[in-house]
């Protein structure tokens, strides 16, 4: 831990020390207001290399007004405002400069120095453990489907293909899969009952319950197109999540449990050397 606080420590002295020695630059001010300055380069990065020189002026002139009139407006609530509600505000300018800056050195150590590698068997551990919570709050399905022009003329070849779906039924259904409308082969993933209701729209909140079950093979008609399709299983509303549909989710949470645990003993170790280099100390009230 110490390394890698030496090792940051390092980059930013030597960042601090190239521009030291860099030549200094004559800065070129474009408006005034009492003691504060804006310079060109504070805008030079929001004038876009699409625009016009008219709009360039006149969106530099809009920005000097913006700035002159925020600098104004500073200046007067500094001596409007009572002295307490200024201490208020100061005090809360300080703690948001100083968490900006602790926030990014964090996450700075937590890149170089947590481990971001989940492997399956963690996921399957904190599955097995926790499965519980992880209750469906809506159907799942596995379903391959082919949605086909209404005037599509090898049909029956297709619903047989789709059927059967041996390795020569996919040959010949890739073949033609440029006649398709739509297509979804790959039947092992998990799909929410409210993805499949956009993507088939025959398919609607009141007739899913016929149509969205295990083994079930369909053949929908409506204006637009023909819908086909075929459910090899089905996960109902209060199962347990497949491990394959919610391993995202238990990814980011073993990562955020990881990282706090990761934060927190650098929070330990940075005050156990404060205090043995005896940069921290607590003063006792009775002294």
């Amino acid at each position: 831990m110490r390394a890698v606080l030496r090792a940051l420590i390092f980059l930013v002295l030597l960042s601090s020390c190239d521009a030291y020695f860099k030549k200094k630059e004559e800065r070129a001010p474009l408006a005034r207001v009492g003691e504060a300055y804006l310079f060109k380069e504070d805008i030079a990065n929001l004038i876009t290399s699409g625009m016009s020189k008219a709009d360039s002026a006149s969106f530099v002139s809009n920005y000097i007004n913006s700035w002159a009139s925020k600098q104004l407006l500073l200046t007067k609530s500094k001596i409007n405002l009572s002295e307490q509600k200024l201490k208020e505000f100061d005090a809360l300018v300080a703690n948001y400069r100083a968490d900006l800056y602790t926030r990014a050195y964090k996450e700075a150590l937590v890149s170089q120095g947590a481990d971001s590698v989940i492997t399956d068997n963690q996921l399957q551990e904190f599955y097995n453990q926790e499965n519980e919570n992880f209750r469906l709050k809506e159907r799942l399905v596995q379903i391959r489907f082919i949605e086909l022009p209404k005037a599509f003329l090898n049909k029956e070849e297709v619903i047989k293909s789709l059927k059967n779906f041996e390795p020569k039924d996919i040959a010949y259904l890739d073949s033609i899969g440029v006649q398709f409308k739509k297509l979804h082969f790959n039947d092992s993933i998990w799909v929410t009952s409210s993805r499949v209701l956009e993507e088939i729209t025959a398919i609607t909140a009141a007739n899913e319950d016929k149509y969205l079950k295990k083994s079930q093979f369909f053949e929908l008609e409506d204006s637009i197109a023909v819908y086909l399709g075929k459910i090899e299983d089905v996960k109902q509303v209060n199962d347990i999540a497949p491990l394959s549909f919610i391993s995202p989710t238990i990814k980011q949470v073993l990562l955020s449990r990881r990282k706090l645990d990761y934060l927190r003993k650098l929070e330990t170790e940075i005050i156990d050397e404060a205090i043995r280099d005896k940069e921290f100390e607590i003063f006792s009230k009775n002294e």
